[in-house]
């Protein structure tokens, strides 16, 4: 893996460990179980809105999972 790539990814890591993240976390999680209600959906723009919405939640929620997995790949690829 090249220095640049290397260094994004700590820089990533050293985000995620840190206590703004962790709350951001929670955060999300409540945003998630707040939004994930379809009986306030009144109309089709509405449900579309909403799907981005929780695309987006979901996707910074798995975000430490999927760098850690990509980390690791590409760790491997150049062993």
């Amino acid at each position: 893996m090249d220095k640049e790539l290397q260094k994004y990814y700590e820089e990533r890591f050293a985000m995620m460990g840190s206590t703004g993240w962790k709350d951001l976390t929670i955060d999300i999680e409540s945003m998630i179980d707040s939004l994930n209600n379809i009986g306030s959906i009144t109309d089709e723009k509405t449900l579309h809105f909403r799907r981005g919405e929780m695309s987006i939640l979901i996707w910074l929620k798995n975000l430490r999972g999927v760098s850690e997995q990509a980390y690791e790949e590409l760790n491997e690829k150049n062993v």
